[in-house]
């Protein structure tokens, strides 16, 4: 599921970069990715039979608001300018930042330990961050 999901995140990338979708505005792009994944949702969970039983509680409902209101509606209208404007190649590479924001995250939210090893994973992946942005 996780190679599945990259993959459709960088054919993703790659069809607005190519694609007509280029030339219109981040939001709307975001609407018509919306538009078309909540119905295949919907119909992926009635195919595996999810169903709810009851009903959700209010961390529930926090985190789908965080993920609706910041993580839909801002970091991913983001995304798509910075798509159009840059190459995706190049910008694409800033998705190994993930894991160390979760990391980081998980430090300052539930005061888990910082490791060394931690620190050598910063240090190798601000190093490929480097090596793959640097002027040719």
């Amino acid at each position: 599921m996780l190679v599945g999901g990259a993959a459709a995140w960088g054919a993703t990338t790659l069809t607005i970069k190519v694609s007509a979708l280029n030339r219109i505005s981040a939001e709307k792009t975001l609407l018509y990715q919306l538009v078309v994944s909540a119905p295949l949702l919907g119909l992926g969970a009635l195919f595996f039979g999810e169903r709810m039983t009851a009903p959700p509680s209010a961390v529930a409902l926090g985190a789908f608001a965080y993920q609706t209101i910041y993580v839909v509606s801002i970091t991913f209208t983001i995304w798509f300018v910075l798509v159009v404007r840059y190459s995706a190649a190049r910008l694409s590479v800033f998705t190994f930042l993930t894991p160390l924001f979760g990391v980081a995250a998980g430090h300052l939210v539930l005061g888990e330990p910082l490791t060394p090893a931690f620190a050598v994973a910063v240090a190798l992946v601000a190093a490929g961050l480097l090596l793959v942005n640097r002027p040719r």
